[in-house]
C-alpha cells in the first residue's frame, strides 16, 4: 500500500468508491481481485489440494451446514482436518468445494465484501444480495476454473422475510441457483443428497436436522473415497454450522462429538445407516 510524503494515506484511500469493496480493490488494486492472475496454460488441478463434500439442510426457523474435514491432491490425503464451512456473516454461512487455497480466499473477501457494505450502508444487504455478491465473486474467478482450478461454493442463511432458512448453489460460472429444503456440492455429493432425499423431513428439529446431515457425510463417505468420514481415532469430526434468527452458530465440538458417537454405535448394528421413513 502506498503512503504520501506525510506518512498518510492518499485521499483516495479515503474516500469510499461505492458499497462494494471488490470495486474499491479493482480501483486501487486489481490483482487481488479473483481472476486477474495469469498461470498459463498449464493443468494445475492435480497438484493443489481440494476439498471435497459440504451439506446444507433447512429446518424451521433455520438452517444447517457441514462439511467433511478431508482435502486431497489427485489420490492423495492432503490433509485431514481442513475447514470447510464459515459465517458469511451474522446471519449467513458459506462453505466450498474445490481448489481449497481459491476458495478460503474467496471466502474471506466475501466476507470483508459483506462487512464493508455494511460499514458504509448502515445496513445489512439481504439474503439474495448477499448470495448475488457471492455470484460475482465466482464469476470472476472463471479464467482459474477453466485452468481446472473451480471453486463451487454454497451458501445458506436466514430470511427475516420467511422467518426461516434459505440455500443457494452455484456453478463455476456464477450461475446462482436456490434449492428447495436440502443440498449438496463436492465429489460425494451425489451420495449425500441421496441420503438427504431419504432421511430429510420438513418439521425436523435443529439437532435432528444436524443428525441427518451428519450421516448425510458418513454416507458420502462410504462410497466416495475424496471425502473424509468421522475420524474416530483422532476425535476429528465434521464442522457444523447452524444459523437461525438469534445468528450463526458454530456447533461445538463435543456436541458434534456426541451425536457423531451415537450415530456410529447405531452403524455397528446397521452399517449402511438409518432406514428411510415407511411409505404406508
Amino acid at each position: 500500500m502506498t503512503f504520501d510524503a506525510s506518512g498518510r494515506l492518499p485521499e483516495a484511500f479515503l474516500i469510499p468508491g461505492g458499497s462494494s469493496f471488490m470495486d474499491f480493490l479493482a480501483g486501487h488494486a486489481p490483482d487481488l481481485l479473483p481472476g486477474r492472475r495469469s498461470l498459463g496454460s498449464a493443468d494445475f488441478s492435480h497438484d493443489v489440494p481440494h476439498g471435497t463434500t459440504i451439506v446444507a439442510a433447512t429446518f424451521p426457523g433455520g438452517v444447517v451446514m457441514a462439511g467433511d474435514r478431508r482435502a486431497t491432491m489427485g489420490n492423495i490425503i492432503a490433509q485431514r482436518d481442513i475447514e470447510k464451512v464459515f459465517p458469511a456473516d451474522e446471519y449467513s454461512a458459506v462453505a466450498f468445494a474445490g481448489s481449497a487455497g481459491f476458495g478460503i480466499e474467496m471466502v474471506r473477501l466475501f466476507q470483508v465484501e459483506l462487512e464493508h457494505y455494511e460499514k458504509l450502508e448502515g445496513a445489512t444487504l439481504s439474503l439474495d444480495g448477499k448470495s448475488n455478491r457471492l455470484s460475482a465473486l465466482i464469476r470472476g474467478n472463471l479464467a482459474m476454473a477453466m485452468q481446472g482450478l473451480a471453486v463451487v461454493p454454497l451458501f445458506a442463511g436466514y430470511d427475516e422475510d420467511i422467518k426461516g432458512g434459505r440455500i443457494f448453489s452455484y456453478d463455476p460460472t456464477g450461475g446462482r441457483y436456490e434449492e428447495t429444503h436440502f443440498h449438496s456440492v463436492g465429489s460425494g455429493s451425489l451420495f449425500a443428497r441421496g441420503a438427504l432425499k431419504k432421511l430429510y423431513r420438513e418439521d425436523l428439529s435443529a439437532t435432528d436436522c444436524v443428525t441427518v446431515v451428519i450421516q448425510s457425510l458418513i454416507d458420502a463417505a462410504d462410497d466416495d473415497s475424496a471425502t473424509g468420514g468421522p475420524d474416530m481415532l483422532r476425535r476429528i469430526f465434521p464442522v457444523v454450522g447452524v444459523v437461525t434468527a438469534d445468528g450463526y452458530q458454530r456447533l461445538p465440538e463435543d456436541e458434534v462429538a456426541a451425536i457423531v458417537d451415537s450415530v456410529w454405535a447405531e452403524r455397528h448394528q446397521r452399517p449402511d445407516g438409518p432406514a428411510s421413513a415407511s411409505l404406508t
